[in-house]
């Protein structure tokens, strides 16, 4: 199981989200939504969750089979429609290195399997108690 804990003071929606290892990151709301910009939004850390997972595990996979991928650059976009509740995520993918067409779509198809894109395209349950 995955742990993370935050906590929201003062700051109107400036959130410290900390790790079991004390990894600190920041979210916060933009400041058009009334928060102060001090750090990722919601939304842009789960686009960066999603960025980070695609990242390593392509370029965990293309160790493994001692291919010359220098370098990953991924886009992410979210984008939701509250009409339809819908959400979509776009993912525009990037390999740098000595690779060849084949090796490329093998690590588009190897994207599908981080354990990231897996949670997001699976059914979610979230269970909330009280303290």
């Amino acid at each position: 199981m995955t742990n993370v804990a935050s906590i929201l003071k003062q700051d109107p929606y400036k959130v410290e989200i900390t790790s079991p290892t004390g990894n600190c990151v920041i979210a916060d709301e933009p400041a058009d939504k009334g928060g102060k910009d001090l750090g990722f939004s919601p939304k842009e850390l789960l686009a960066s969750a999603l960025a980070a997972c695609t990242s390593a595990t392509v370029k965990m996979y293309a160790e493994r089979k001692g291919w010359d991928l220098q370098e990953v650059q991924l886009e992410i976009a979210l984008e939701r429609n509250d009409d339809e509740n819908k959400t979509q995520i776009f993912r525009k993918m990037h390999f740098i290195g000595n690779l060849d067409d084949s090796q490329r779509m093998r690590l588009r198809r190897v994207a599908q399997t981080c354990p990231i894109h897996k949670i997001l395209t699976n059914p979610i349950e979230i269970n909330t108690q009280l303290k």
